[in-house]
């Protein structure tokens, strides 16, 4: 065998490899600006203002559970419900309001607030105007909120109550003891303060 033959072939054998190895790389990396299933996913949290408040980092941690970290840099000192909301839209100038254009909780059918897949502990925010959270939740996937509207990472000016209104207090709206309508969809955390939007599918 000739050494041009040999080197030819070796030649033959490293553009194979290469070719092989591009097309593995194809196949197994997320496209860019989108999360795969496996994939974590940072979201950039912004005021009403569209000043940046600081962002959240989603990313699986095996068993079908999410971790969840939250890091705010510049925010009004006190509790601040913190959810996922359905829709990846956050306009602070909406008609109906700051960040309504991303829809209500991230939930499954028939839950209600306490109970929605995307209700999270609360932020507590310093008087600095910093804050850190990290928790794991089984409630979904990073993967279902990169669905064909997205989603969002909403925080709120308020505390969140989680519905829990005990039964010896009754609604002066409904006149039902215990937790209303309102109660039960948003846990009375108040308006809208910060939104951060989670690309959908496509996105």
């Amino acid at each position: 065998m000739s050494a041009v033959f040999t080197k030819r072939r070796a030649i033959v054998c490293v553009g194979a490899v290469a070719i092989l190895l591009l097309v593995v790389s194809a196949v197994l990396l997320p496209a860019k600006g989108r999360s795969s299933k496996g994939g974590a996913t940072k979201v950039t949290l912004y005021d009403v203002e569209g000043d940046r408040i600081g962002h959240a980092r989603l990313k699986p941690a095996g068993d079908g559970e999410t971790r969840v970290q939250a890091r705010i840099t510049d925010a009004a000192p006190a509790f601040h419900g913190f959810h996922v909301h359905t829709i990846g839209v956050c306009d602070p100038d909406a008609p109906n309001g700051p960040f309504t254009t991303a829809g209500g909780h991230f939930a499954l059918a028939g839950q209600s607030h306490g109970a929605h897949a995307g209700d999270l502990p609360s932020l507590l925010v310093e008087e600095d105007g910093t804050a850190r959270l990290e928790f794991v939740t089984d409630r979904f996937e990073v993967s279902d909120l990169h669905d064909d509207n997205g989603s969002a990472v909403m925080v709120h000016a308020g505390r969140d109550n989680f519905a829990n209104i005990p039964a010896r207090y009754v609604s002066t709206s409904s006149g039902q003891p215990g937790p209303d309508a309102d109660t039960l969809a948003t846990g009375d955390a108040g308006s809208r303060y910060a939104c951060g939007e989670i690309a959908a599918k496509d996105g």
